[in-house]
């Protein structure tokens, strides 16, 4: 009976033996909170201007992405492979971003397409955390919320100068 215990115990540490060492979970933990943080700052921004996809919903899109990227970059798969992965996050991150485009009755009146593209962007910023590039991931967000909270704002004053 001690055997089949035995046998168990050793199944259930093999089974949570993924991270191998320190190194490999202070990565982990970086890299998913830095995607975390970032989505959360796009997501702070698009909620505070009352849009649907807001905090969580930016934030889980960027932990799920950099998870996407993380795992099998831990696994060992090979940059063939990897650019797959990557491939397969942009295609099911496209379907949830359309997911929140409508069309009104004329063709001009859209929707949630800044959302949608907040999304797409908040998940690549997240795939750049799990690979590891962190400084390209902040510099994006940056960029990203210049975009969100200063044109709109340019915008505005170009067109009070257009009116006068």
């Amino acid at each position: 009976m001690s055997d089949v215990w035995q046998q168990v115990s050793s199944t259930f540490i093999a089974e949570f033996s993924d991270l191998k060492d320190v190194s490999e979970i202070t990565t982990l933990i970086i890299r998913l909170l830095m995607a975390a943080l970032l989505g959360g700052i796009l997501g702070f921004e698009r909620e505070h201007r009352g849009k649907a996809a807001g905090i969580k919903t930016h934030m889980l899109v960027a932990v799920g992405s950099a998870l996407f990227v993380l795992i099998p970059q831990q696994a060992g798969l090979s940059e063939a492979e990897l650019s797959r992965v990557v491939q397969g996050v942009i295609a099911g991150i496209g379907f949830l971003g359309a997911g929140s485009i409508l069309k009104g009755p004329d063709e001009k009146d859209l929707k949630g397409l800044t959302t949608a593209a907040g999304i797409w962007l908040t998940a690549a910023i997240g795939v750049a955390a799990g690979l590891g590039r962190e400084s390209s991931a902040i510099l994006c967000t940056v960029l990203a919320l210049a975009i969100l909270v200063v044109m709109p704002k340019v915008i505005d004053l170009l067109e009070a100068k257009q009116k006068q």
